[in-house]
C-alpha cells in the first residue's frame, strides 16, 4: 500500500489561461495553418461558410463535453465518459483508442505542414524534416506538463499574432475587400451547397482541438470551473478567426493557387508583397509545430488514463518520477506519428482524422444523453445543459459523419 501512496502522480498546475492556449494552440494550429487551401479547393469562394457550418456541427458537443469534462475531470475522459454513460468497458476501451488515435493522425498531418513552412529557411527534404520536428517535440512533450503547456501558450500567442497579421494583409492590401463580403454567401444551387457541404468535413478538422482539454483534466486546477469555461471561450475564439482569416484568404487569392499549396496562407504574402514574409513564415512554423506538441501531450495523457483504468496494461500508467509526465505512452505516440508523417498524404490524414473524431462525438453525446436519464443529478458545481443538447449534438455529428462517407 506505501508503495501506491509514494507512486508519482499528474500535477494540477493548468489555469484558465494555460488551458485555453493550449486549446487553441491545438485548434488554431491544425486547421487554419494547413488546411485552408484543402477547403478553398472543394467550397471555393465560399469556404468561410463551411467553416461555420462545422463550427454549428462542434458547438453542442462542445457543451457535452463541457458538462461531461466537470462530472469526470480525468485523463482519458471519453473513455470514461462512454463506460459510465453507456455501461461498456469494451466501447469505453475502443472510444478511448479512437481518441488517442485522432491525435496521433492529426498530428501526422500537421507534422507534414510545419514541414513543408520550414522548408522556406531549411533546404532539405521535406521528410527529413518531419522525422526531426516529431523527435525534438516529442522530448518537449516527455519533458514536464507545465513546461510543454508554457512553451505551447507563448507558441499560441505568436500564431495568433500570425493570423491577425494575415488579416492586415489582406485589408490593406485590398481596402475594399469589406464590401466583397456579401460575395461569401452561396446562391441557391445545388451544385454550389454540396461543394460547400463537402469542404465542411475537412473545415471541422480545424475544430479539433477543444476535446484534448478533456483529457488534461487531471492537470487543471479547479476543473469543475476552469473545463467549460475553457471549452466555450476556445471554440468562440477559434470561429472568429477562423471565418476571418479564410474570408481574406479566398477573396485575395485564386483558390486554384490555394489548393495546390501545403503552406497555402504563405501565398498571401507571395501575391501581395512579391516575396514571401519571413516573419509570417516563421509564425507558421511555430503555428504548426505547436500544434503537433499539444496532440502528442493528448494522444499521451489518453493512453496513460487507459492504463490507469485498467484497460490497457499497466506500463501505460507509468509515470516518470522526474518529468512526472507518461513517459512510455508518450514514445509510442511519437512513433506511431513518425511512421503516418512519412507515408501518408496531409489530406488523407486530416479526413481520417475528421472521421475518427466525428465517430467519439456520436458515442460521447449518447452517452451524456443516457447519463442524464439514469445517472441521477449530478453533484454541486457541475456544468449542466439541457437534455436536448446532447441528443442534436450527436445527430449533427452522425450525419456529418454519413455524409463524409456517402460522398
Amino acid at each position: 500500500m506505501s508503495q501506491i501512496k509514494s507512486a508519482p502522480t499528474l500535477k494540477r498546475a493548468l489555469t484558465l489561461p494555460l488551458l485555453t492556449l493550449y486549446g487553441l494552440g491545438v485548434t488554431i494550429g491544425a486547421g487554419i495553418y494547413v488546411l485552408v487551401g484543402a477547403t478553398a479547393a472543394r467550397a471555393g469562394l465560399y469556404a468561410p461558410v463551411s467553416f461555420l457550418l462545422a463550427a454549428g456541427a462542434v458547438a453542442f458537443t462542445a457543451f457535452s463535453y463541457s458538462e461531461l469534462a466537470t462530472r469526470h475531470p480525468v485523463s482519458a475522459g471519453e473513455a470514461a465518459y462512454v463506460r459510465v454513460g453507456l455501461n461498456s468497458k469494451t466501447l469505453s476501451l475502443i472510444v478511448g483508442l479512437l481518441v488517442a488515435l485522432s491525435g496521433i493522425v492529426s498530428s501526422a498531418a500537421i507534422s507534414i505542414g510545419a514541414a513543408a513552412y520550414l522548408q522556406h529557411f531549411i533546404d532539405l527534404p521535406a521528410g527529413f524534416l518531419t522525422a526531426v520536428l516529431i523527435l525534438l517535440l516529442g522530448v518537449t512533450a516527455a519533458w514536464g506538463i507545465v513546461e510543454s503547456i508554457l512553451i505551447a501558450g507563448v507558441m499560441t500567442l505568436i500564431e495568433i499574432g500570425g493570423l491577425g497579421l494575415v488579416i492586415y494583409q489582406g485589408v490593406t492590401a485590398h481596402p475594399d475587400i469589406v464590401a466583397e463580403l456579401h460575395t461569401l454567401l452561396p446562391p441557391l444551387e445545388t451544385e454550389v451547397w454540396a461543394g460547400v457541404f463537402s469542404a465542411v468535413l475537412l473545415a471541422f478538422f480545424a475544430f479539433v482541438g477543444f476535446e484534448d482539454m478533456a483529457n488534461v483534466a487531471e492537470e487543471v486546477k479547479s476543473p469543475s470551473k476552469t473545463l467549460p469555461r475553457a471549452i466555450i471561450l476556445t471554440l468562440a475564439i477559434a470561429t472568429l478567426l477562423y471565418v476571418a482569416v479564410v474570408s481574406v484568404a479566398v477573396l485575395t487569392i485564386p483558390a486554384a493557387e490555394l489548393s495546390t499549396s501545403a503552406a497555402p496562407l504563405a501565398l498571401l504574402f507571395d501575391t501581395e508583397s512579391g516575396a514571401t514574409s519571413t516573419i509570417f513564415i516563421t509564425i507558421a512554423v511555430i503555428a504548426t509545430t505547436n500544434g503537433v506538441l499539444v496532440q502528442m501531450i493528448m494522444s499521451s495523457r489518453v493512453l496513460y488514463g487507459l492504463g490507469v483504468q485498467e484497460s490497457l496494461p499497466a506500463l501505460f500508467a507509468r509515470i516518470s518520477p522526474v518529468t512526472r509526465t507518461p513517459v512510455t505512452a508518450t514514445a509510442l505516440v511519437v512513433g506511431l506519428i513518425m511512421v503516418l508523417a512519412l507515408f501518408f498524404p496531409i489530406a488523407g490524414l486530416a479526413e481520417m482524422t475528421s472521421r475518427i473524431v466525428l465517430a467519439v462525438f456520436v458515442i460521447v453525446n449518447l452517452a451524456l444523453w443516457r447519463l442524464k436519464r439514469v445517472g441521477g443529478p449530478p453533484k454541486p458545481g457541475v456544468f449542466v445543459v439541457a437534455s436536448w443538447v446532447p441528443i442534436v449534438g450527436a445527430l449533427a455529428c452522425l450525419l456529418l459523419l454519413m455524409s463524409s462517407i456517402i460522398a
